[in-house]
């Protein structure tokens, strides 16, 4: 299968220029001073999450014609708010088919950039979401099986290895669209960058594939039991094959690590990390003797969080 290229990603940074955020890298003086860490903040992005880089790079590789019969997106969240936005950017219809347990705050976020919201079964929004594009002719736009919104998320790793030279770049993991991407651009702009992919305990279908060899399928019922609702998802033949190609290992972190890293976030960052957002950070701070040593960067990948998690996690 072949692979997104950095020429690919490379494009797509010119193409969501002024419309991403080019975070910074934060400096943690607060970590290990034998393993400093930085934090690479897309929680900051418009959306709150690096959802917005994808998205916006594959509605804008569309042609006109494409784009004027409007976009259809499925996502647990994040996906679904960065669609939204970016077809507010180009002024296009979306439809953004989301599951009912989805988290109210990123509901009403996405119905406020002017999208059709439509609730499916929890399962079921792939099924629902071909429905609709049945319906109106519009283009889908996956959250992660999908080059062009592969190369958007690649662009996070062109940055962080032009602000630093990292010896460690943790990624949260789930479809795998965001590890796919970074993996490419790290590995491209400096091969002895290791890439390494965390994931919750109880979510962990990446961790077994990799394993294994092969996609090692989780029931939705066991995916849904963490708390880091956007790493529900599990990765598709495309992602897989970056990971596999790619990715230099994986480790897996508990639902209370999770929980004390968005704490700590908070605390000494002071940001505001959802929890499908903290693993990375969690990963360095409880899994670091699994971890190869040196300069690391933790991927802080978005931060909408439902109001009453952050009061019980925030206090």
């Amino acid at each position: 299968m072949e692979l997104v290229s950095v020429d690919a990603i490379e494009a797509a940074a010119d193409r969501i220029a002024g419309v991403a955020v080019r975070t910074p890298l934060l400096p943690c003086p607060w970590a290990d001073p034998d393993r400093p860490l930085w934090l690479k903040p897309e929680n900051l992005q418009p959306v709150g999450a690096f959802k917005i880089r994808g998205a916006f790079n594959a509605i804008a590789a569309l042609d006109d014609e494409q784009r004027s019969r409007g976009v259809v997106a499925y996502s647990s969240g994040n996906h679904a708010q960065a669609v939204a936005y970016a077809a507010k950017v180009f002024e296009i219809e979306a439809w953004i088919v989301v599951p009912v347990d989805t988290p109210s705050v990123k509901v009403e976020a996405t119905r406020a950039h002017g999208a059709e919201v439509v609730l499916s079964a929890v399962g079921e929004r792939e099924v629902v979401a071909a429905e609709v594009v049945q319906r109106t002719g519009a283009t889908l736009i996956p959250p992660f099986d999908h080059v062009d919104v592969i190369a958007g998320q690649g662009t996070i790793g062109l940055e962080i290895i032009a602000d630093l030279a990292a010896d460690l770049v943790l990624v949260p993991v789930s479809g795998g669209g965001l590890i796919s991407g970074i993996a490419v651009a790290v590995k491209a702009k400096s091969p002895s960058t290791q890439v390494w992919a965390v994931e919750p305990e109880l979510a962990a279908d990446t961790a077994a594939s990799l394993a294994a060899g092969e996609l090692t399928p989780w029931s939705v019922a066991d995916r849904n039991r963490t708390i880091a609702d956007g790493l529900r998802s599990q990765p598709s033949a495309l992602t897989f094959a970056h990971q596999r190609s790619l990715v230099d290992g994986i480790v897996t972190v508990s639902e209370d690590e999770i929980r004390r890293a968005v704490t700590t976030i908070a605390r000494g960052a002071r940001l505001i990390a959802e929890p499908s957002g903290a693993v990375a950070t969690a990963a360095y701070l409880f899994r670091g003797d699994e971890l190869p040593r040196g300069k690391t960067v933790a991927v802080v990948s978005g931060g909408n969080m439902d109001p009453e998690l952050a009061r019980e996690l925030l206090v």
